[in-house]
């Protein structure tokens, strides 16, 4: 046996670890875009509070239906949104900056949802909310799944344009009624929407990881959208692969797994960086000087 063959075995094998795999391609195409724009806009923090935010609504919908895909991804995409246009507000209309009304909102959040399920489940149903598990990903998820997906990338194939003008000068395209608030809106429902979609496989607390991390290290080497979204897509892929196979011959739970991986290429890439990682920007630095 060769040892491309030895290596892939699992997903030749065994239907779930196709299913993780496809879905974790699925969730790396929409998320990783989304989590560029996120950081592009300054809201990295914003995605970890949304992702909280849907904890209540899965527990709701756990305890209303059991371990229903319907219920639970209602539930969370409801409670997100909710949770959105409620800190949206709270900074509209007090003197509260919208990351903190976030911040506020999503520990709430969080408490809530862990408080429901602690009452009224045991602690492997609120393991699996809070952490996931891609190994039990099925039809019906993948089917979600890869529908989240293509919404989220026809969704910004038309937002593309007003979003990256938001993102680098919001006065400009307010002066020609571009209607930002209205894009900010649209995005923040695809941010809930990815979220919502992720934490089946990922659960509430690792869903951002892939969302942002990504996102993260490739700023490090790359400074325009195109080859931000590019490369933030193949490292989400990536990492997918490796946590996936390194979840399986090492035995560690598989989301985590996926998400160390991610925070790997993080470090790898704060070092090595083309862009701006530390021994580049070093090195340049010592070049100047030597000049």
């Amino acid at each position: 046996m060769s040892m491309f063959n030895w290596l892939f075995q699992p997903f030749i094998e065994f239907d779930f670890m196709r299913y993780a795999l496809a879905a974790m391609v699925f969730l790396a195409v929409s998320t990783a875009p989304i989590g560029v724009f996120l950081m592009m806009r300054r809201m990295s923090l914003v995605g970890d509070a949304l992702g909280h935010a849907i904890l209540p609504g899965a527990a709701v919908g756990y305890l209303m239906a059991g371990l229903s895909l319907p219920a639970m991804s209602i539930g969370g995409f409801v409670a997100g949104l909710t949770m959105a246009l409620l800190a949206g507000l709270a900074s509209r209309f007090t003197n509260i900056k919208e990351d903190a009304s976030f911040a506020a909102f999503y520990l709430s959040s969080l408490a809530i949802g862990v408080v429901l399920v602690s009452r009224n489940g045991n602690s492997v149903d609120l393991l699996n909310l809070l952490f996931g598990s891609i190994l039990a990903v099925d039809l019906p998820a993948l089917t979600l799944v890869a529908v989240v997906s293509s919404i989220t990338l026809l969704a910004l194939a038309v937002m593309y344009r007003p979003l990256l003008l938001e993102s680098i000068d919001p006065l400009f395209l307010q002066a020609v009624g571009g209607r930002g608030s209205v894009w900010h809106l649209a995005f923040l429902v695809l941010v809930v929407l990815n979220l919502v979609s992720g934490f089946q496989a990922l659960g509430t607390l690792m869903a951002v990881g892939l969302m942002m991390l990504p996102a993260i290290s490739a700023r490090l080497w790359a400074n325009s959208m195109g080859g931000l979204i590019a490369l933030a897509t193949l490292m989400a892929i990536s990492c997918g692969l490796a946590g996936l196979l390194f979840s399986y011959y090492v035995e560690l739970p598989s989301g985590p797994a996926i998400i160390l991986c991610c925070g790997l290429v993080y470090v790898l890439s704060l070092i090595f960086g083309q862009e701006s990682g530390l021994l580049p920007r070093w090195w340049r630095h010592r070049r100047h000087r030597a000049h």
